[in-house]
């Protein structure tokens, strides 16, 4: 990749993709995947596993992701690590070329996925180099481009990356979000069931709670009304395990439609974009449900909305948290967390009202990642406590939120 600003690199010979920075630079590579362009922001992500649960998180809408670990695509694709419908990131830069899959799951090849879904894809890129221009530049506008036969009009596609605007004022969880009601249904993954089917009567947390009927309308399993942000899959099948039914509603959902689902807890969903802009629907929304005093928990997005609701501020971060190795302090008792994240934006800690504390915080750069309130059954955090791909350290929370409504 040119170090020189608004000098392109020569296009070397074989090269089939580029990846064209609005300042002008361009890195080559090979591509692989979906032919064509889009444009967004570059971030990079340091988790070892989970590329296509990262490639399917709604979060990373308007993203193209870097992977720092140089060994991805090796074990396939399957329909089952999906965190929800489609893929949602643009598209990925990784460092060796995708090999052919080598995993008993494996259903399909990677680039062949990535082409059935439309994203691109290129390999031979000095990953840790774009990791250092993000770290110390913060994330990029940048075009991703892919052409079988190596023709690119790199004049236009720089200006396509001059014009895009970033991601600040964005609201993009109206665009991930599903567009109606869903009963959800299905616990957490096992290698012998894949995704069950099972209530979440079958679980060790229901099975202590006493309430241990079957989900539907009939149960007297907590009932918890999720909105959908953008919602990974797995933080459903993690409420399930905390042994809980969930109802998911789409973002746009009224407080009078959310009523109308007699919850006994709200479930704020983790999603991409500007949560100030996100903030302008889902804000008065999230006022009046803390007036019910039922409890209420958020995730990521959810986080941020929680703390707008409130009176706290957002703002865009530096370079962002985005991987599953995120060391987190646990406040109340000095406890270290290793959590996945996948964050742009952060909660200010100055200006936040007396009535709400601080939980955790990051020990990489000292940011908030959670906070609760005092006067009402409410918490969030800012990291995945459902992981997908990352660690199960903070499965209690789940436990926590479900516990609040027993």
């Amino acid at each position: 990749m040119a170090d020189a600003k608004a000098t392109p690199a020569p296009q070397p010979k074989g090269a089939t993709a580029c990846l064209v920075f609005a300042d002008g630079r361009v890195a080559w590579g090979q591509g692989f995947g979906a032919q064509g362009a889009a444009v967004g922001e570059l971030c990079f992500h340091t988790a070892m596993t989970g590329y296509q649960e990262v490639m399917t998180d709604p979060s990373f809408a308007k993203q193209v992701v870097a992977f720092t670990f140089p060994h991805i695509g090796n074990v396939g694709a399957n329909d089952e690590d999906f965190e929800a419908a489609m893929p949602h990131a643009l598209g990925c830069v990784v460092r060796e070329a995708v090999t052919g899959a080598s995993n008993f799951r494996s259903e399909s090849d990677f680039p062949e996925w990535m082409a059935r879904h439309g994203r691109i894809g290129i390999s031979g890129l000095d990953t840790r180099a774009l990791t250092k221009l993000v770290r110390r530049e913060g994330p990029p506008n940048v075009v991703i481009a892919h052409a079988a036969d190596g023709v690119f009009d790199v004049a236009a596609l720089r200006a396509m990356a001059s014009a895009w605007p970033g991601l600040e004022g964005m609201d993009l969880a109206l665009e991930v979000s599903r567009g109606e009601r869903e009963s959800w249904s299905g616990g957490k993954w096992s290698l012998e069931l894949g995704h069950s089917a099972a209530g979440p009567s079958t679980t060790r947390s229901a099975l202590r709670s006493g309430r241990t009927a079957q989900g539907g309308a009939g149960s007297t399993l907590p009932h918890v009304v999720a909105i959908d942000y953008g919602a990974k899959r797995n933080i459903f099948r993690n409420l399930v395990e905390a042994g809980a039914r969930v109802t998911v509603l789409p973002a746009t959902a009224s407080y009078d439609e959310i009523m109308a689902e007699e919850p006994e807890g709200f479930f704020l969903s983790n999603g991409p974009g500007d949560p100030a802009a996100t903030g302008v629907h889902a804000v008065p929304v999230i006022r009046a449900l803390l007036e019910t005093g039922k409890p209420l928990f958020g995730i990521c997005l959810g986080h941020q909305l929680l703390a707008l609701a409130v009176g706290g501020r957002t703002a865009k971060m530096f370079q962002g948290h985005r991987g599953a190795n995120h060391p987190v302090k646990r406040i109340a008792d000095g406890a270290v967390e290793i959590t996945s994240m996948n964050h742009g934006f952060a909660v200010e800690r100055e200006g936040m009202p007396d009535h709400v504390r601080e939980t955790h915080v990051s020990l990489f750069d000292g940011s908030n990642c959670g906070l609760e309130l005092t006067d009402r059954p409410a918490f969030s955090v800012q990291y995945h406590p459902e992981a997908s791909p990352g660690p199960m350290d903070s499965f209690y929370l789940f436990e926590k939120f479900v516990g609040m409504m027993l």
